[in-house]
């Protein structure tokens, strides 16, 4: 297969990002879309369902340095809930919120808490894609629909996934045939909206420039099911796969495989809970998400030290990293020289991890909400395509700690 070389999203345009620096952010790779029969150009949005978006909305904003810029809500026809669409980046987020007391998110918050409902991804063809997915036998959500207000038209359908995760499928270019593209905030039915909040004074523009990856966690026995309709429905390729060892600690374990779309822009992580003494973590997030979900997203910054310290300045908690992590002889060997000394990295308690490819480094924030389920990772890339493979044990250790203070180890 030839291939052709990727272009940057309008989002990736309008955020001012390159693709040199997109490629390093998260390994972007040269593939031909033309023979793709499910063609994913990369992430639209990450829709939360939320107890209570319009605080969401201001703590993404405060704390995470993220701009809003669209709305939804009853001012506007929008009678079931409130949306607030924001960026950083590359990145959007939506934070959905019930108003009505017969909306069907109140149902869904009741059930998962805070989480992720929709993870939607930007394609250059909804019906090609909807045509794929029902050939491979996929769950049609939604039929593809065109939608349009003064901004111009946009075509979507949706395809469900694990739990009550489901992709929407965007079309925001060539929807009428004559080349044109939505120019709206979001989508029909969401006006442009800003904020009075004003970041500290010497905050940076943002902490975060692109979305890496999102991992799903599913039921045990599940996950090559859920491999296998990734590759069978969407054309997506195996990446990676973490098993016994890698991914194991005294008391619990896990299974991982990672798949991603053709340009890799679109990786998914899915994991299963594997036997052990112990409750794993992904043991305890399907018991209070109550089934499968997404369990973390990791945000690519190019300066980790700079988000972490701005983050916790917002009082962000990350977990912990034992300090032997740091003086480890062996690991300090393996690891070699990285952009800033290991003291900094210590300092900030940030996990660091080299394979064939260069390294990386990465953190994990606590659960943001009050269930033990959904975090963030904070990533940076130097060469490396993979997930922290080496962390993987301190990482799970530190995670198992924080489940024994909740008493759910």
């Amino acid at each position: 297969m030839s291939n052709t070389a990727v272009e940057l999203t309008r989002q990736e345009r309008e955020a001012e990002l390159d693709l040199d620096q997109l490629k390093q952010l998260v390994g972007l790779v040269d593939y031909d879309e033309e023979r793709d029969p499910f063609p994913v150009t990369g992430w639209d949005a990450i829709v939360f369902v939320v107890g209570n978006a319009t605080q969401t909305a201001h703590y993404y904003q405060s704390a995470w340095g993220m701009e809003l810029v669209g709305y939804s809500g009853p001012e506007h026809g929008n009678r079931d809930h409130k949306a607030f669409v924001l960026k950083s980046g590359s990145i959007r987020f939506v934070v959905k919120g019930a108003v009505s007391p017969d909306s069907p998110l109140i149902a869904h918050h009741t059930a998962h808490g805070d989480g992720v409902v929709d993870i939607s991804l930007e394609v250059p063809d909804v019906d090609k894609c909807i045509a794929r997915a029902k050939a491979a036998g996929a769950t049609v959500l939604q039929e593809p629909e065109t939608v349009s207000d003064e901004h111009g038209s946009v075509r979507t359908a949706a395809i469900a996934t694990y739990g009550e995760t489901r992709h929407t499928l965007v079309q925001r270019v060539n929807v009428a045939g004559d080349g044109s593209v939505y120019t709206g905030v979001y989508l029909p039915g969401y006006v442009a909206r800003s904020s009075a909040f004003v970041k500290r004074e010497g905050a940076p523009k943002r902490l975060f420039q692109a979305l890496d990856h999102i991992v799903g966690n599913v039921e045990l026995g599940k996950m090559d099911e859920w491999v296998g309709f990734y590759n069978r429905v969407m054309g997506f390729v195996n990446m990676a796969e973490f098993v016994g060892d890698d991914i194991a600690t005294e008391y619990s374990a896990l299974m991982s495989k990672v798949v991603a779309n053709g340009n890799h822009r679109v990786k998914f992580p899915l994991n299963e809970p594997a036997i052990a003494k112990k409750k794993s973590q992904i043991d305890e997030y399907l018991e209070f998400y109550t089934g499968p979900g997404a369990q973390h997203l990791a945000l690519a910054t190019n300066d980790i030290l700079r988000t972490v310290d701005e983050l916790r300045t917002e009082d962000v908690e990350f977990l912990d990293t034992p300090d032997a992590y740091y003086d480890d002889p062996e690991m300090r060997a393996r690891i070699g020289q990285v952009r800033v000394p290991i003291e900094e990295l210590k300092k900030r308690k940030i996990l660091v991890d080299r394979d064939e490819d260069g390294y990386l480094l990465q953190i994990f924030t606590k659960p943001l909400g009050d269930r033990p389920t959904v975090f963030f990772e904070i990533i940076e890339r130097h060469g490396s395509l993979g997930f922290g493979k080496g962390n993987f044990k301190a990482l799970f250790e530190s995670i198992e700690r924080e489940q024994d203070k909740r008493g759910n180890l």
